[in-house]
């Protein structure tokens, strides 16, 4: 019987792929410069330059590096015009389709303003500082940082909201994009999923991202990695804190 309406779908996460950290800072370079909005002039030399890298010494495993590449060759063949079409269309026309990550931890909330500063201290924590309009926890931007420096902050940011992530991925996929595959080749990166961490994605794809609530209080997502003393120095209170009493308080919920 026909449909008319379906359900959003959180897909399974990616299986990790080894890979040195060279490897995996190309990684996150190459979505770093594809993730970012397709204009001429720059793209031609963004798809080079990725292009290059994976073909030179620390390109990824095939696993990682294939849908690279594939996103490569879609966008030669659709041209600047046609991808920036689909860019507005896909990323900035849809809620589940975000590069901004603490939209998916707290949404269009109250709470956006401490969420976006604790990644701008994090980003001064690790010794750099914006240099463009964007904002901090611009996705590019944390890939970026993870790849110029393979610091403990960058993972630490890109592992707590690992939930955002997969609903931009499963998001992506959804509607056919070719950017799906620039968030798949960045989950591959990242550590294996524990299955809270896979039940939060699939309610997060449900529902999708918070709206504001009366009365909501921390609501910034749990790290899912462990945290060194130094990291930790950089990102409480912003972050830690604020997400040590969310847990604390869904324990007792």
């Amino acid at each position: 019987m026909p449909s008319f309406v379906r359900a959003p779908r959180a897909l399974d996460p990616p299986d990790r792929v080894e890979m040195t950290a060279a490897q995996r800072a190309t990684v996150h370079m190459a979505a770093s410069l594809l993730l970012d909005y397709p204009e001429e002039p720059g793209l031609t030399a963004r798809l080079d330059a990725v292009e290059q890298a994976l073909a030179g010494p620390t390109a990824p495993p095939e696993r990682a590096g294939a849908p690279l590449a594939q996103f490569v060759a879609t966008a030669r063949a659709w041209g600047a015009r046609a991808l920036a079409e689909h860019y507005v269309e896909t990323f900035d026309r849809r809620r589940r389709c975000c590069l901004y990550l603490t939209y998916y931890a707290v949404g269009d909330t109250r709470h956006r303003g401490a969420a976006i500063l604790a990644f701008k201290q994090a980003l001064a924590g690790a010794g750099y500082e914006m240099t463009s309009g964007e904002l901090p926890d611009y996705l590019p931007v944390v890939l970026e940082l993870s790849a110029r420096n393979d610091d403990e902050i960058a993972r630490v940011l890109l592992a707590s909201h690992r939930e955002g992530i997969e609903v931009l991925r499963s998001a992506l996929v959804d509607v056919g994009s070719p950017y799906a595959g620039l968030v798949e080749a960045v989950s591959m990166t990242l550590p294996r999923i524990d299955a809270a961490t896979a039940d939060r994605v699939r309610a997060l794809v449900a529902a999708g991202p918070p709206t504001e609530t009366v009365g909501v209080t921390e609501v910034l997502p749990f790290p899912s990695t462990p945290v060194s003393p130094a990291a930790r120095a950089v990102l409480e209170p912003d972050v830690l804190s604020a997400v040590a009493r969310n847990a604390s308080r869904k324990a007792r919920s």
